[in-house]
């Protein structure tokens, strides 16, 4: 039989195991928030690097049904549109080649070591004979420039480029001017164009070359008021 002590003790006992303890809120989400930043909780979760593609992928799929629900004949019609985007690209890159950079220093029609005319037409006839027809409208190209300095027709500029040497050539050779400009078209086709020539193409570079070895060059009246 329980005294008023014991009975006072159990009561309050009793007491206690029934009314559950009050945590403050605060420090109760920090525990929790120190507990879920332990590295045993994110082992398994995909990096940012992951998180980005996932991201990324999910935009582009979420991109092909709008327009796929939205777009004329929904898929198929998407599978039309894109392949005709594809057609148009690569009819574009085939007429028009890669594109074409500004000119500067690195688009010099000459390199460092400069050769003779003779020499540069050596070279592209060695390259013609292999039918390495790009490199043979190169070397024939400077071997046109390189004839036209040796003759005085053109000074000996380093650096000039072969669209400048043929605007400049056409002043003092004006019945081939149109064909000075194709060569340097052809030129740069071949070397910053990415296109590929022929045997054709250097046949039209080498009878210009041989074409303008007997040319006479045009005194301009500017020419002549020097003189005087």
């Amino acid at each position: 039989m329980l005294g008023t002590g014991g009975v006072t003790a159990a009561l309050l006992i009793r007491t206690s195991d029934d009314v559950p303890v009050d945590t403050p809120r605060i420090p109760a989400r920090e525990a929790a928030e120190r507990e879920l930043s332990r590295p045993m909780y994110h082992e398994n979760e995909p990096n940012l690097l992951q998180r980005a593609l996932n991201r990324f992928w999910e935009w582009v799929d979420s991109l092909f049904g709008t327009v796929a629900g939205g777009g004329p004949g929904g898929m198929i019609g998407l599978i039309a549109i894109i392949l005709v985007v594809v057609a148009l690209a690569a009819a574009l890159w085939w007429r028009l080649g890669k594109p074409q950079r500004a000119p500067g220093a690195a688009d010099s029609l000459f390199d460092d070591s400069p050769r003779s005319a003779s020499a540069h037409r050596t070279a592209a006839e060695a390259h013609a004979a292999a039918e390495r027809w790009n490199q043979a409208v190169q070397e024939r190209m400077r071997a046109i420039v390189r004839s036209l300095e040796e003759r005085t027709l053109l000074d000996a500029r380093p650096g000039r480029t072969a669209d400048e040497a043929a605007a400049e050539a056409g002043h003092s050779l004006p019945d081939h001017a149109d064909e000075l400009r194709a060569a340097a078209r052809a030129f740069d086709d071949v070397t910053y164009g990415g296109r590929t020539a022929d045997r054709r193409a250097y046949e039209r570079l080498r009878d210009l070359d041989l074409n303008l070895e007997r040319a006479k060059p045009q005194v301009t009246s500017a020419a002549w008021g020097a003189a005087e």
